[in-house]
């Protein structure tokens, strides 16, 4: 099985969690999406990692996801979020959205996140420009403190085991 890791990281995160992926994926290719095959034939799967900006893969993972045709891909990706969040959830649904027409023909066989630092240029932005809609609160301070301890060693061990029951299902 040949496989691939293309990832798009702005802080590091996303790349973190990428070369963890890539260790335990088979035969596997890993580039940064700027760095990416336009084409991905002879991939047996494909895991795409970004990050999440405005609730989506960031504009560089989107960008070379519209090349994307007749392959299996995993999602993987980084928020500042709690992964288990309803956000979390309708930011994997978006990026799985992004590659399902069905004329497009691939198949997304899974969608994990993690929670990750947040890029201090984003936060400064956001209380300039979005304090009205993401006031300061208490909690949001809290999460924020939160994904700055993000990815670490146990995030990473939950994507390799994420890829691997990707990869068992396609065993089976």
């Amino acid at each position: 099985m040949k496989t691939l890791v293309v990832y798009s990281s702005l802080t590091g995160n996303t790349k973190m969690v990428a070369e963890a992926i890539a260790e335990a994926m088979p035969d596997c290719d890993i580039f940064s999406v700027q760095e990416a095959p336009a084409s991905v034939e002879g991939y047996d799967l494909v895991a795409v990692g970004y990050w999440v900006d405005k609730g989506m893969p960031d504009s560089r993972c989107k960008a070379w996801l519209e090349g994307v045709k007749n392959t299996r891909i995993a999602f993987f990706g980084t928020l500042g979020a709690y992964p288990d969040s309803d956000h979390a959830r309708e930011c994997k649904e978006r990026a799985s959205a992004l590659v399902c027409e069905p004329e497009r023909g691939n198949n997304v066989l899974g969608s994990w996140l993690c929670m990750g630092k947040i890029d201090p240029k984003v936060l400064e932005i956001m209380a300039k420009i979005a304090k009205n809609v993401h006031p300061m609160t208490p909690e949001r301070k809290a999460r924020i403190e939160e994904a700055a301890k993000h990815p670490n060693a146990e995030d990473c061990r939950a994507a390799q085991k994420y890829i691997r029951e990707v990869l068992a299902s396609l065993a089976n």
